[in-house]
Parts: C-alpha cells; sequence; structure tokens
C-alpha cells in the first residue's frame, strides 16, 4: 500500500492576525525612526535605548527584548564591528563615522514585530557605505521569494544570491556572517523554522498564504567568521571589520510579500 507523503507548511496567519502583526510592527518602525533621529555624536547607545522603550511604552506595546533570556535592553545596539545582540551601555558613545545597527522589537495584543536598520553617524567611509547600501538591497531581493508555494530555502537562496550579486553592484567585498539568519515569528519572537541567510533552493517546509518570517541578512566586510564577547550576548566579527544587518517581519500573502514592519 502505497502512501502519500504529507506536505509541511509553515504555520498561516489569519488576515486578521496579519493586521495585529502589522500593528506591532508598525511600533518598532516608529521606535526606530525615534533612534536613528536621536542617534547623533556624543549619545550613548543606552540614551538610544531609552529612546527605544518610552517610544514602545507610549503606544501601548511593551518592548520584546527586555528581559529575553535575561537580555537588559529593549534594542540591541550593534556598532562598527558589532554583528548583532550588542547590549546598550553608557560606555558605548557614538562618534561621526560609526555604522551603528538598531534591531527591535515591540509586543502588542501579543503579537509581536521584530526588524533591524544599520545606518552612519554623519559620512561614512566609503567601504562601510557601499556594505551598508548591499546589505539593505539584499534584504530587499531577498524578501522578493516569501510568496505562496515557494519553499523555506528559496528565500535563503535568494538572500545568497542577492548578495553574491550586491557584491558586484556595490563594489564591495561582502560575506555572509556564519551561524545567524532570520526565523518564524508571531506569538513569540523567535519560532520555527531556522532561515539561513543562504543555501539550496527547494528545501523545507512549504511557504503558506499567511505564512510570516523574520528576515535578517547579516553581512560583513572582512570574514564570515564571529565570536561571542563575555557577556555571552555581543556577536562581533573574528577579524574587527565592520558588519551590517537588516530585518523585516514578512508576511507571504496572494498579493506578494507583505512588510509588516514598515518604517513610515
Amino acid at each position: 500500500m502505497a502512501f502519500r507523503k504529507r506536505r509541511r507548511t509553515m504555520p498561516v496567519r489569519t488576515a486578521g492576525e496579519l493586521d495585529a502583526m502589522q500593528a506591532a510592527g508598525e511600533i518598532v518602525g516608529k521606535a526606530l525612526q525615534a533612534v536613528r533621529a536621536a542617534a547623533e555624536p556624543g549619545v550613548s547607545t543606552l540614551e538610544l535605548d531609552a529612546v527605544a522603550e518610552a517610544t514602545i511604552r507610549d503606544n501601548g506595546a511593551v518592548p520584546t527584548f527586555l528581559g529575553y533570556h535575561g537580555f537588559p535592553g529593549s534594542i540591541c545596539s550593534s556598532v562598527n564591528d558589532v554583528i548583532v545582540h550588542g547590549i546598550p551601555d553608557a560606555k558605548t558613545v557614538l562618534a561621526p563615522g560609526d555604522l551603528v545597527s538598531i534591531d527591535c522589537g515591540a509586543t502588542l495584543d501579543g503579537w509581536v514585530g521584530d526588524s533591524a536598520w544599520t545606518f552612519g553617524i554623519g559620512e561614512l567611509d566609503e567601504e562601510s557605505e557601499r556594505l551598508n547600501d548591499a546589505t539593505a538591497w539584499v534584504l530587499a531581493e531577498g524578501l522578493k521569494a516569501m510568496i505562496p508555494g515557494n519553499r523555506l530555502t528559496d528565500v535563503s537562496h535568494a538572500l545568497g544570491e542577492a548578495t553574491a550579486r550586491a557584491a558586484e553592484k556595490f563594489g564591495v567585498t561582502l560575506h555572509i556572517v556564519d551561524g545567524y539568519g532570520g526565523h518564524g515569528i508571531g506569538r513569540e519572537m523567535h519560532e520555527d523554522p531556522y532561515l539561513a541567510n543562504e543555501g539550496k533552493p527547494g528545501r523545507g517546509p512549504f511557504i503558506g498564504e499567511g505564512s510570516v518570517l523574520a528576515i535578517e541578512p547579516m553581512l560583513a566586510t572582512g570574514t564570515p567568521d564571529s565570536t561571542v564577547l563575555e557577556d555571552d550576548w555581543t556577536v562581533v566579527t573574528l577579524d574587527g571589520s565592520r558588519a551590517s544587518h537588516w530585518e523585516h517581519t514578512v508576511a507571504a500573502t496572494a498579493d506578494g510579500p507583505r512588510i509588516l514592519t514598515p518604517r513610515y
């Protein structure tokens, strides 16, 4: 007797649930805009954290990151060679030319939005500018694969292929940071499945209409390798080269990818 293998599909959200997730995501967008407006030379990452927390709470949400597995901030603030999970503190004071990544999450009515934005403090050096523009472009290109009927690694493959094209398009050496990637998201910030930022297409669960992923390329100019500092959170490039991190929460819909964390 033959049995047909069951088609495995990622969790899907209803139209109303996607609207609820976007409501949370829009608050994340407001927090990121507020942080960027406040990010000037002489400002500490701890001060930026306070701006983000106030914005999130003033809009009726709670900071998803704060207390998550013991994390002490409402944002991850990652400067220059810090890739992800930088802890906001009073000692890290922004200076002209810094490349700053702010990762932020907000929970509203039980739904989570998660997004990251990397920007310069004043004028960036040419390599950092190209790195950052390339990473933003990779996210925009990669999320185009977030459509019903595709499979999980079709998104991974799209991100990897976009990275290769971006290196040529922007004239910069790019390395995909090894071991870090995106994830499912909904009632919890990190849900299955894990989304690699490169890979062969056509593998993993199918993307359904209403499936949601946090898509987040992390690229560095010098190496794909990283290490975690003694605080057990801060991830830095192994060679001290700069990194860029861009992220959106994205839903697959019949009308194409829907960004649930817009920054108006």
